[in-house]
């Protein structure tokens, strides 16, 4: 069996989410991705919390199968291994402060000059210069800047997302434009360089609510578990509980006001044709779905939806996630090891002829000399290396 990017070579200065998710998803693929630690404790990431068995659950999710190597870029040596790294790679990622790639002779132009295929990918907040370009960014701040944080959540309560949806769209799109270029290099025999920036990256998701506010009109309103333009669509107390469901067109409706509602009167009523006359009269249809669904259970209002193929969700906790039938029934679950033992990973892939990477999590440091033995760089070098590192 051979993965995609079987034989490629990855080298990351990472840390937190967007940049560790963007090469993890490359090491799914089959990529070897060597994750370059401060010797100081490694990846802040790393210590966020202990809830994913004594080890941080960010880090688990997002720095599988990969290796750990700790060098103190503070000093030359430290620099100059990793250069030695980079002449042999092809995939440089790093999300450092910007402009710190490059005071620390680790600038795309000077890499290449020594390795002419080498792709690479510098991640950042708000990118190389404008007015932002050396602002502070971290999640949150990027959902408010990106006006994400405006369109979500209830009148009165904007929120951001529960996830670090941000980091996540920057660290897709770096994995998409590396596959892009490794593609590409195919093509040219040369790598190339590219920038990703949380905002932009963000700002790419924000296109529905950016063109519906297109000239300066008003912008989606806040729906909390709703939809802002869609209805009926969300959740709806029942006698015992939530249900949550959609309805995207006009056979859905009449199907719903007479199978669910069990009311032939609305399914005809023209004014609630098309999904903008059903939103303009929103209040009268609330009206009616609360009067039948206070009234059943949710597993009786599940079977009324199911029956009008009507589409349907349970709202479900993360112990009904790990526990999910449907996940379950797909094989999606596989054990990975953690320095602490080991743990349940989502397969990322099913159908393909090759199966994704899951290997374990490294503890940090775990390869460092192993990388070294492959440098050619001798258990005497790296002493003195270490040695000099505590004379300063």
């Amino acid at each position: 069996m051979t993965r995609p990017l079987d034989g490629i070579l990855v080298v990351s200065i990472e840390q937190a989410i967007a940049a560790p998710y963007a090469t993890r998803l490359l090491a799914d693929l089959g990529a070897r991705v060597i994750k370059v630690e401060r010797p100081d404790g490694g990846d802040f990431a790393r210590e966020y919390d202990k809830r994913a068995r004594d080890m941080a659950s960010h880090f688990v999710w997002t720095n599988r199968s990969k290796e750990s190597l700790t060098l103190d870029l503070k000093r030359e040596e430290g620099v100059a291994i990793l250069k030695r790294l980079l002449k042999k790679a092809d995939v440089f990622v790093q999300n450092l402060a910007p402009g710190a790639a490059e005071r620390l002779g680790l600038g795309e132009k000077t890499l290449r000059a020594d390795n002419e295929k080498l792709i690479t990918c510098a991640i950042s907040g708000y990118g190389e210069g404008g007015p932002y370009g050396k602002k502070k960014a971290y999640d949150l701040l990027i959902q408010a800047e990106a006006g994400f944080v405006s369109v979500t959540g209830s009148p009165g309560q904007p929120a951001k997302a529960g996830i670090s949806i941000a980091d996540i769209a920057a660290g897709v799109s770096a994995y998409n434009t590396i596959l892009a270029a490794l593609l590409n290099r195919h093509k040219t025999a040369r790598g190339d360089h590219i920038e990703i920036s949380m905002l932009e990256a963000m700002a790419e998701w924000m296109g529905y609510p950016m063109y519906f506010a297109t000239d300066g009109a008003p912008p989606p309103p806040l729906a909390g578990a709703g939809h802002a333009t869609i209805f009926p669509y969300g959740p709806y107390r029942t006698a015992d509980g939530t249900v949550i469901f959609g309805l995207q067109n006009d056979r859905e409706w009449a199907a719903f006001c007479q199978t669910v509602l069990e009311r032939d009167d609305l399914a005809g009523d023209a004014r609630f044709k098309g999904n903008a006359g059903r939103a303009a009269h929103m209040d009268e249809i609330n009206e009616a779905i609360n009067g039948v669904l206070s009234r059943l259970t949710t597993a009786e209002a599940m079977a009324r939806l199911e029956k009008a193929n009507i589409g349907t969700a349970s709202l479900n906790d993360m112990a009904a996630l790990w526990a999910h039938p449907q996940l379950a029934a797909r094989n999606r679950w596989q054990e990975i090891a953690i320095p602490t033992g080991t743990i349940p990973a989502l397969r990322p892939i099913s159908g393909a002829a090759w199966q994704p990477r899951l290997d374990p999590v490294p503890a940090l440091g775990e390869h460092t000399r192993a990388i070294l033995d492959e440098l050619e760089i001798t258990q005497e070098e790296a002493a003195a290396l270490a040695a000099s590192g505590k004379d300063e």
